[in-house]
């Protein structure tokens, strides 16, 4: 059995919560964030300075981790307010102007979330440690939170991720909708 405790992340985490972005929504779909002229340690360098900042829907501010008892972050779970996603998101443009030089259109972006629920924007689970209930420990401490709050747990699966529906299902969520994320429909689940 892993042995680990689920704690707030910390500054220090950055780089693990990068990792954790990319892992979630797929080396492939982040590189399409960027030209052929940038690779994906490019992609992971902007990631890990929005999880350094405290205005980042990515910060670590926003992230809880399992950690193992040699100290590092076996999953990682990112949510926030869906209220918070437009001043959140200011950061994510900031950073994506100055590490790519061009700018984005905020405008072209779609909402993942909104002001009805508190938003999983990402799970993941280092490769080693998957299977050993931490998604779900993650999950569940996500939800304890989101409860304090007020507002339902929500989030976005991709329609062919079937592992992670399962996941999802297990842990109390239902469809409730559908959503775009990077122009990829996405369904809607909420706990």
């Amino acid at each position: 059995m892993t042995e680990y405790t689920i704690e707030s992340a910390k500054i220090s985490d950055a780089p693990a919560i990068a990792d954790a972005i990319i892992a979630a929504v797929t080396p492939e779909l982040c590189l399409g964030l960027c030209d052929d002229s940038h690779g994906i340690e490019d992609v992971h360098a902007m990631f890990e300075a929005l999880a350094r900042r405290d205005d980042s829907q990515y910060s670590y501010r926003n992230t809880i981790v399992a950690r193992l008892g040699d100290g590092r972050a076996a999953g990682v779970l990112i949510s926030y307010d869906g209220a918070m996603l437009a001043p959140l998101r200011r950061a994510f443009i900031e950073e994506y102007c100055r590490h790519f030089g061009t700018d984005m259109d905020e405008a072209s972006i779609h909402d993942e979330t909104d002001a009805s629920e508190i938003y999983l924007d990402t799970l993941a689970v280092i490769p080693e440690c998957r299977g050993k209930g931490i998604a779900s420990a993650l999950i569940a401490e996500a939800s304890r939170r989101a409860q304090s709050a007020g507002k339902p747990l929500g989030l976005l699966v991709d329609k062919h991720n079937s592992k992670a529906r399962l996941l999802y299902e297990k842990s109390g969520f239902k469809p409730v909708g559908e959503r775009f994320f990077l122009n990829e429909l996405m369904d809607h689940m909420q706990m």
